[in-house]
């Protein structure tokens, strides 16, 4: 009888050094993301930046992180990630966000604006400036998902039967810390209180955020390293107990078809682009909603948005330790889901007292802890370990259809209602609780998405959704 050869994942130490190494380069990624998000009222006074953009423009160039997700490429890339390897695609994505992140930087700098390509751009674009970063933040949207694809598909091949949901609620909050930090650190980084905003100012978060880039390649360097000996370290396992990789365990392309006709995956993707959607896009607008309703500067502001990252730096290891000990995942969904409405509707109906606004904001943030705490775990119950790399981007493209479509509806529904509105006093708060009305309708949509998992899961007890994720 062969001994079991001890894996470097059954070290507990190990998997923690993973789960470090593969949340660093998401912290960075989301710090990169939020890089204006607590500065986006500069841009309702186009002719105050330098930059140039209106308030459309910056809803404009926040769905273009999502455009070549949507339009096939986070499909084809997850096909690829069960075809060649998280260590190969993931290398090859992590580049991406780096290389798209560069162009970012470039396109909001005063060297873009005084450069010869930003005049020959000028010839097909009213505002290079946007084209350019639209273009750089399209392809470090898809680098950036793809290698959160990779990251998650990571943690479940690590922490399988072991501490899944917490280590996938640590690497969450670890990356939600990167907007934290951007919340925080951005408008103390960015001097808006001057009349007029040089190029010198806007582009300073996105060269920190740069930086940030290069060290989250020098970790995921590392991990590389470590994955490539558990693999090594697995096949001499299968050795060892004279077994051997048979063909079914590899990825097909019809494989595509059984996922999607998975309904339980179909509902958790649902579930997933309705929720983020009432989160993520309205954190892109959060200063322009919060400002005027609640009467206060962007410093206070910039605070008072920042409960939603640090709230789930919190509460989502505790939630995802719950749920891999006491399991109701579905449970722990529906209840995020209701908590998410109610959050927009203390933000839209509540007194304008700033001390609602935190309270809204404060559950937003439980929420945002509860719901994927519980639902990413829930997703290797439901879909083969082959196909999780193309699950989980199946899930993350129907989500950045939302990421797409939202910030562009809400940038329109701001700078209409402000445009109607003769009073500009009024036209603040009046175009806030527009936005809001659609956030609402978006958190109705996810709470029915949520109780229909919920039941499902009721009648279908054989796939352990609502059963806990470790194993005694």
């Amino acid at each position: 009888m062969n001994s079991a050869l001890k894996l470097l994942k059954d070290s507990k130490s190990a998997r923690w050094i993973v789960l470090l190494t593969l949340s660093i380069p998401m912290f960075a990624s989301y710090f990169f993301d939020d890089l204006f998000t607590t500065i986006s009222h500069i841009f309702q006074n186009p002719d105050m930046v330098a930059i140039g953009w209106n308030i459309s423009d910056y809803g404009f160039y926040g769905g273009a992180y999502s455009l070549l997700c949507v339009w096939g490429g986070l499909v084809i890339c997850g096909m690829l990630l069960d075809k060649w390897g998280v260590r190969i695609t993931g290398s090859l994505f992590v580049g991406l966000m780096v290389i798209g992140s560069i162009i970012v930087v470039y396109a909001i700098s005063e060297s873009f604006s005084q450069s010869s390509f930003a005049t020959w751009l000028g010839r097909f674009f009213d505002k290079p400036s946007l084209a350019l970063a639209y273009a750089g933040c399209a392809i470090f949207g898809l680098g950036s998902e793809i290698a959160g694809v990779a990251v998650t598909r990571s943690i479940a091949k690590w922490f399988k039967g072991k501490e899944m949901a917490l280590a996938m609620g640590l690497q969450l909050a670890l990356a939600r810390l990167g907007t934290a930090t951007a919340l925080i650190v951005v408008p103390r980084l960015v001097n808006i209180d001057q009349s007029f905003v040089p190029f010198s100012e806007t582009s300073k978060p996105a060269v920190v955020g740069l930086i940030l880039m290069t060290v989250a390649i020098a970790l995921w360097g590392f991990f590389l390293i470590m994955d490539s000996k558990l693999d090594r370290q697995t096949a001499d396992e299968a050795r060892r107990n004279n077994t051997q990789t048979v063909k079914e365990d590899k990825f097909k392309f019809s494989d595509i078809f059984k996922i999607l006709g998975n309904k339980h995956f179909i509902l958790v993707s649902l579930l997933c682009v309705f929720f983020y959607a009432c989160i993520i896009s309205f954190r892109r607008f959060a200063t322009t909603i919060i400002i005027p309703r609640f009467e206060i500067d962007s410093e206070i502001a910039s605070l008072m948005v920042s409960l939603i990252p640090f709230s789930t730096m919190i509460f989502t290891p505790i939630f995802g330790s719950l749920v891999d000990s006491k399991g109701r995942a579905t449970r722990f969904m529906i209840l995020g889901s209701f908590l998410v409405l109610v959050s927009h509707l203390i933000i839209a109906f509540a007194p304008g007292i700033p001390a609602f606004g935190y309270v809204g904001i404060a559950i937003m943030g439980v929420a945002y802890a509860l719901v994927p705490a519980a639902m990413w775990p829930s997703v290797p119950k439901i879909i083969p370990e082959k196909n999780l790399g193309t699950a989980y981007s199946l899930i993350y493209w129907i989500q950045n259809m939302g990421m797409l479509l939202v910030p562009i509806v809400v940038g329109l529904i701001i700078s209409r209602t402000t445009e109607s509105v003769a009073d500009p006093a009024m036209a603040g708060v009046r175009s806030a609780v527009n936005a809001e009305y659609f956030f609402i309708l978006l958190s109705f949509i996810a709470i029915a998405v949520s109780f229909v998992l919920g039941r499902s899961s009721d009648k279908n007890p054989q796939l352990g959704l609502d059963v806990p994720n470790k194993r005694r």
